[in-house]
């Protein structure tokens, strides 16, 4: 038999359709009748959410890319004009479900538990008052109506500003029709509380300004109206090399991006085509760039309808993670450490941990030094205040990553407070972001002896996503971890570059080949007839070489499982190429964010955690960290308990399919599909592993795992 072409295109499936079906999954649990409520309503925000930073970043790198001229091929084949038309088709598509959603089903079951979404035209006349008297209040000192006209050109509208445009009409001279726009104030909620009795009622910030417009435009009559929004290109364009101050770059193309060029405009579907032409022409845009939507305009304001209805029935129910317990042996979380390594898994194991850690080395008069980066952390976050106080009795260093995308605002500010109490601020290398999640400190123990302590982590340093994203956390005394932990810090504020990183495996360094060789070690276990498997958890699968090598692993006979939450370019069922591959998506109540590399090894299993996906951002573009869990027992977990879990999830599992479709493990290509399981048979990894951290259940309950193959067996069982 010839075997397939590994640079054949339809070896691939294409990023942009990938990530869209990612998003599609998404909105599936918003249309889940099997999750709760307001829920559901939280997923659709998501999805909207989730698809403005789709515009923002790749359809306006896509265009820009057109628009100087380039039209390069992509893996699966598609030239760039072929890839924009398929996002126009494909995006259409989506915002028409998304919006089928909201008005067909959550809106309506909504008000049958009495949480209501009016429009102005459904108020009695005591509601109608109120509304006049809040405008009159609250909006109307806020607004800044505009006409366009020579004296006064169209005002720049920001991105994601919502607006409201409105075709008018001088009573003195009724021939001629003017372009009014008024922007809705960022200050105010966009959806606003009505008072009601027995109901919880909103109604859109937007059909309020339009509302009020007529007493803002005295002297016209007003034609029609219609509320938009225009997204833009969000890119940073930074010549690092040429910069001499990246923080105040960072700063002033943050300022261009809320110009940037328009990608998306987004329209009541009721809206006079004359005002849409009108819009279009102004931001530049084509047809296919202009979205008419069948209800409020930005669907993720619909977070707001979540967080102020109080409905807790209606919502996933609240559990508490598990804390870490100290063995009675120990005094404190520095002589734990000394015994042992600590695996937390969030957010079933509470993050107070990681921030206990620093923490308590700020305060500890022990602790000579503390080494930090920092990617994305929160608003209130307690980890940088930690520093800062650390900084006046030690010596502290942060690496503070500038260019996180659409955190840059917050880093920034971060920054220069860490630089003012004192600590030292780098940021990172030039034309390299600094993705690895590492703090090291250093303290000299009791015995006198100075020791390294480190945490190495799959996600941020941010307390308020380890509530809901899922990530893995070491904390070690381990001298050969922490040792390399030292040298990439060292790399990280001085481009030092050390012969090698051992046991860690650094981006953009040597973490690619080392991946791959760890690839191509199982393909030669397989060949040899030795136990040969790969588990990878990431989430997104998309670098051309590390696909390549799955499928000679594959050629090779090693059994590959694929736990890729959004972007998967591989394509997996292929005869002869990828028939020993699946891939797995988890979409669920948590996002699944850890990454984690399990290979058999011939029989001596290996299993690496860390901050990268194998993209070509994160092996070529990006500090990274992958390290290998040293300990057995550690091991044992990641593979018996937490990947095992996920394998065996027939709730939130969906496979990809080779033409590129993803379905949960009831659903048949053709024909006809069984029923999802439910009670006992029914099986999610999440509601698993919160039972798991509540101790009310074991691993043992760990069913067989969902495979298409009944000869493959769950991990380590069979």
């Amino acid at each position: 038999m010839v075997r397939p072409n590994l640079d054949s295109p339809t070896a691939f499936i294409n990023r942009e359709e990938s990530w869209l079906n990612f998003n599609w999954r998404v909105l599936e649990e918003a249309q889940d009748p099997l999750n709760p409520l307001l829920e559901r309503v939280k997923f659709l925000a998501i999805s909207a959410s989730n698809l403005d930073e789709f515009f923002e970043v790749r359809v306006g790198g896509l265009l820009q890319q057109l628009e100087d001229g380039y039209n390069a091929t992509t893996p699966d084949g598609l030239t760039m004009v072929e890839e924009r038309e398929l996002l126009n088709r494909l995006t259409h598509e989506f915002v028409d479900e998304q919006y089928a959603c909201w008005n067909q089903q959550l809106r309506p079951k909504l008000a049958e538990q009495g949480i209501r979404v009016r429009n102005i035209d459904e108020l009695d006349d005591d509601l109608l008052a109120y509304v006049d008297e809040y405008c009159e209040r609250e909006l109307d000192p806020l607004l800044t109506p505009v006409t366009v006209d020579p004296a006064h050109p169209f005002p720049r509208v920001i991105n994601k500003a919502l607006c409201v445009a409105l075709l008018l009409r001088r009573r003195r001279r009724s021939s001629l029709t003017y372009t009014g726009v008024v922007t809705v104030p960022r200050a105010l909620p966009r959806l606003v509380r009505l008072p009601s009795q027995g109901t919880i009622d909103f109604i859109f910030l937007a059909d309020l300004v339009t509302h009020h417009a007529a007493r803002m435009y005295h002297g016209y009559d007003i034609v029609s109206s219609s509320a938009f929004r225009v997204t833009r290109n969000s890119n940073l364009y930074l010549q690092e090399e040429e910069s001499r101050n990246l923080l105040e770059s960072v700063r002033a193309e943050l300022h261009n991006r809320r110009k940037g060029d328009a990608v998306r405009m987004e329209i009541e579907s009721n809206a006079d085509p004359e005002i849409i032409e009108r819009l279009r022409t102004v931001f530049e845009l084509d047809r296919w760039q202009v979205f008419p939507v069948d209800g409020p305009v930005n669907l993720s304001r619909l977070f707001n309808v979540y967080e102020q209805a109080a409905r807790p029935q209606l919502k996933f129910r609240p559990f508490a993670p598990r804390e870490l317990r100290l063995t009675a042996k120990s005094q404190d979380l520095f002589e734990e450490l000394r015994r042992h390594d600590i695996i937390l898994h969030h957010p079933y194991d509470s993050y107070d941990a990681v921030v206990s850690f620093i923490q308590s080395a700020a305060q500890d008069e022990r602790v000579l030094s503390i080494k930090q980066t920092l990617y994305r952390t929160s608003e209130h976050s307690l980890i940088v205040p930690s520093l800062m106080e650390a900084a006046a009795t030690k010596e502290v260093t942060a690496v503070v990553e500038l260019k996180a995308r659409f955190d840059e605002d917050s880093n920034i500010r971060w920054a220069r407070d860490l630089e003012d109490a004192g600590v030292q601020v780098f940021h990172g290398l030039v034309g390299l972001k600094t993705h690895c999640k590492l703090s090291l400190l250093v303290r000299r123990d009791p015995d006198g002896v100075a020791r390294s302590y480190a945490h190495l982590g799959t996600g941020n340093y941010n307390a308020t996503t380890a509530r809901i994203y899922t990530d893995l956390s070491l904390l070690t005394a381990d001298p050969e971890i922490t040792s390399a932990v030292h040298d990439v810090f060292s790399f990280l504020t001085a481009y030092a570059e050390h012969p090698h990183y051992g046991p860690l495996l650094v981006a953009p360094l040597d973490l690619a080949e080392k991946c791959m060789a760890l690839i191509e070690r199982e393909a030669d276990h397989a060949r040899e007839g030795r136990p040969a498997r790969i588990i990878a958890k990431m989430n997104s699968l998309l670098d051309k070489d590390m696909v390549q090598a799955l499928y000679r692993a594959s050629q090779a006979g090693v059994e590959i499982d694929l736990l890729v939450r959004g972007i998967c370019s591989l394509r997996p069922g292929i005869r002869g190429l990828s028939d020993r591959i699946q891939v797995r998506s988890i979409v669920g109540r948590f996002l699944e964010h850890s990454r984690i590399y399990h290979f058999e090894n011939g029989g001596q299993p290996e299993v690496y955690l860390g901050s990268a996906d194998w993209m070509p951002r994160n092996l070529h573009e990006r500090v990274e960290v992958l390290f290998p869990l040293k300990n057995a027992r550690l091991r044992d977990r990641v593979r018996h308990e937490i990947l095992a879990a996920y394998l065996a999830d027939n709730v939130k599992s969906r496979f990809l399919q080779k033409d590129g479709r993803y379905l949960r493990s009831w659903q048949a290509p053709r024909g006809r599909s069984r029923k999802p399981p439910t009670g006992r048979a029914a099986f999610s990894s999440q509601d698993f592993l919160i039972a798991l951290a509540e101790g009310k259940a074991t691993p043992d309950a760990i069913p067989p795992a969902v495979h298409k193959r009944a000869a493959r067996v769950l991990i380590g069982k069979g």
